[in-house]
């Protein structure tokens, strides 16, 4: 392994911008159903209720997800209150941990420049930003599976005379023990069936054993995740087993959960969409595999990401971000491809322009994003999504176009002015400019106005919803009829459950729903873009 050197000034920027994207408007966006929303109500209720050992959801037992993640959450809920900020924090400060533990893990191994650039690749791809700053457990996960594959691999790298890392070891135990109070099994399945590839294709069998054999590793795991996991199964039984274990880890991998499924290319499509602004360079790393595969960690890393590919292909339930568990390595490979795409000849040249030119792209298409979803609302079948997507216009910002176009005009001189300039750094600064623009326009600008396109209409029912109960306090529950949006809960800070409202009872609507099955006595409170706030009235 290289030396590590000081940090140079670039090295704080680089720090900074990472912090800067991951953090920047964290608040600015309402709470997304279904998943956001999911998480924090079920937060919201662990606290109000104050049993910290199991979650609800509108009071419902809820398994979807083990405890570790709702643990966090309620501990910034309990600092910042109840807000959206607060329940997007832990995934923020995950996704800065993921990033610093890519940047120390690839810094001795593959240069100090490329580390830097692989950080920043991570914290500003699109897949990234969009769990690196929401309220679910996708960012802690993938922190967690990043820590411990670093930590196998460095346990594999040692030779045959040289003592086993003992403590690289046990941190991989402690990173799945804490993965199992994350998200479940898959936190066991990646670095397990890697390491086993891995070992098997370097001949270090010996390492494998060492590892799978130390008994303090396994002692960690358990008192990591043991009591949990037995607590629950006391409390819940076979209700837990049902729920988490046969519906949400055996029956989503067999068949396909809530209509998430995909081919077979699924995840070949969705690859370079995730890794957008920098998916241009996936030709240069393709290009480069077969140079990799001879060394060990560039083995380690392909094995790593074909793993998660080809292991999510074949399940029956298929969602974008299942590919980032086998992400990180990618990031790698996308920044040592900005050294191979400035190699002279032909085709580095054609990759260079390419990845140049689907950046631009990124950026204008963020500027043309209003108006286009402004068009798609015609082409929309749901009528509650239609009118949603139809005030996409009206909700833009004055500024916003001249700013994304101010963003890309700098970026396109930058970029052209780095193809006079002879140098490695010229282009690798444009290109990692051109990407923290994008990113940084994405989490300040596009991210706030597409929340409140699609979810601004909750907050303000759930305002309408407090005030007309504290004017009238003999009023009877809230309710959500034919509609699950728990993100309204979280706003109300109350539950809400499903079911049709009982006379003196509130209920949270749609327009279509309640035109196509009208409710008797109902006063409507408040109407916003299809969503209706209603109360059904005593009658005598």
């Amino acid at each position: 392994m290289k030396a590590a050197r000081p940090w140079a000034a670039a090295d704080w920027l680089v720090a900074l911008l990472i912090a800067v994207v991951l953090l920047l408007r964290l608040g600015g966006a309402p709470l997304y159903d279904v998943d956001e929303g999911a998480f924090s109500e079920a937060t919201r209720e662990m606290l109000a209720s104050g049993d910290f050992g199991s979650t609800t959801l509108n009071g419902a037992p809820r398994f979807d997800k083990p405890i570790l993640v709702y643990w966090l959450q309620a501990a910034s809920a309990s600092v910042f209150g109840i807000g959206e900020f607060a329940f997007r924090l832990p995934s923020a400060l995950c996704s800065l941990v993921w990033c610093a533990a890519l940047w120390a893990f690839a810094r001795p191994r593959v240069g100090a420049t490329t580390a830097r650039l692989a950080a920043l690749m991570l914290a500003c791809s699109l897949g990234v930003l969009a769990i690196g700053r929401a309220a679910t457990a996708d960012a802690l996960l993938n922190m967690l599976l990043a820590l411990a594959m670093f930590e196998v691999w460095r346990a594999l790298e040692r030779g045959p005379g040289e003592e086993p890392d003992r403590a690289a070891i046990r941190r991989a135990y402690l990173w799945v023990g804490l993965g199992l109070l994350a998200k479940g099994p898959v936190a066991a399945l990646i670095p397990g069936a890697v390491s086993l590839l891995a070992a098997l294709l370097a001949g270090r069998l010996q390492r494998l054993r060492e590892a799978a054999l130390d008994w303090r590793g396994w002692a960690i795991l358990v008192a990591v995740a043991a009591p949990w996991y037995a607590y629950i199964l006391h409390r819940h039984g076979m209700d837990f087993v049902d729920g988490f274990i046969l519906k949400h880890n055996v029956s989503r991998y067999t068949s396909p959960l809530e209509g998430h499924s995909g081919s077979l290319l699924y995840y070949l499509v969705m690859g370079p969409l995730l890794w957008l602004p920098w998916s241009g360079l996936l030709p240069a790393v393709l290009g480069h595999a077969r140079a990799d595969w001879r060394l060990p960690l560039g083995r380690f890393l392909w094995l790593w990401a074909v793993f998660v590919i080809v292991f999510f292909s074949l399940s029956g339930t298929k969602l974008p971000h299942y590919l980032l568990y086998g992400s990180t390595p990618v990031f790698i490979g996308l920044a040592q491809a900005v050294r191979l795409v400035q190699r002279p000849g032909f085709l580095p040249r054609t990759w260079q322009t390419l990845a140049q030119v689907l950046t631009a792209a990124m950026l204008l298409l963020l500027m043309l994003l209003p108006p286009l979803l402004q068009r798609a609302a015609n082409r929309v079948k749901d009528p509650l999504y239609a009118e949603l997507l139809g005030s996409a216009q009206a909700l833009v910002q004055p500024h916003y176009a001249v700013l994304i176009g101010a963003v890309l005009g700098a970026w396109l001189l930058g970029s052209l002015g780095s193809r006079l300039v002879n140098g490695e750094r010229s282009f690798t600064a444009a290109w990692a400019a051109g990407g923290a623009a994008f990113a940084l326009l994405v989490v300040g600008w596009t991210a706030p106005w597409l929340g409140s396109v699609l979810q601004g209409p909750l907050p303000r029912a759930a305002a309408a919803a407090r005030a007309h109960l504290q004017d009238n306090p003999a009023d009877g529950a809230v309710v959500q009829w034919k509609l699950a949006q728990p993100s309204f809960s979280v706003y109300l800070q109350a539950v809400t459950p499903r079911g049709e409202p009982q006379p003196g009872q509130l209920a949270l609507t749609r327009r279509d729903r309640l035109d196509a099955d009208p409710c008797d006595d109902c006063r409507i409170l408040f109407e916003d873009r299809g969503f209706v706030l209603l109360k059904k009235e005593v009658t005598h």
